[in-house]
């Protein structure tokens, strides 16, 4: 999200018009700051110093969903955790169907809020926080027949160096939880061994 070109791209594999165009390309520099704030503030909230996440990569996703009548009841989106840092959600408005897991195990519409944005956290968070993160199960199911539209920017992680906790996060009362690996290596086991709720973090500690 950080590359003009790649927002270029992106509209023109759309065929987005001129307007359109404008208007992603405007959205993209405005939710790319913004995240960018965020994990910033994380780190800060946490006694840290540095720009840890300013050369991270970002993803812009936009999720089209088809509810039909015989959909209704099942799921839009398996339960799953997200994979990376941090991720800013602009659910659709007049669809409903997000929902996200409680400690007991619950599940908790996230009902549409006009005019809002959904902030949670993902499975880098854990690795990167050595465990004071905790990343958000969640899942999308159909309640209605509609077309649901939501928009995704996710903070994955760093590019190519391991995802490590800042030395500051780990102590004799806080060992290091997890093993040094590259956001695409656990990318890729996430797919391998097809645990995409945050069970894949078990695969990965010390």
């Amino acid at each position: 999200m950080a590359s003009s070109q790649a927002i270029h791209t992106f509209c023109s594999q759309l065929d987005a018009s001129p307007s359109q165009r404008d208007t992603v390309e405007k959205y993209a520099k405005a939710i790319h700051e913004v995240i960018m704030d965020i994990g910033g503030k994380i780190a800060e909230s946490m006694g840290l110093k540095g720009d840890y996440c300013k050369e991270w990569p970002c993803q812009f996703r936009i999720n089209k969903y088809h509810f039909t009548p015989q959909s209704v009841g099942s799921a839009g989106v398996q339960l799953h955790t997200d994979s990376g840092f941090l991720t800013i959600l602009q659910d659709d408005e007049n669809v409903g169907g997000l929902e996200v897991m409680d400690k007991s195990g619950e599940f908790i519409a996230v009902d549409p809020l006009p005019g809002s944005l959904l902030v949670n956290l993902g499975d880098m968070a854990t690795v990167w926080s050595n465990g004071r993160l905790h990343t958000v199960k969640h899942r999308v199911q159909c309640k209605e027949a509609k077309t649901r539209v939501s928009i995704a920017t996710f903070l994955l992680g760093p590019k190519e160096e391991a995802v490590d906790p800042p030395p500051e996060l780990v102590d004799s009362d806080h060992p290091r939880l997890y093993n040094s690996f590259t956001y695409e290596e656990y990318r890729k086991l996430r797919l391998s061994t097809k645990l995409q709720a945050g069970e894949a973090l078990a695969l990965v500690r010390t």
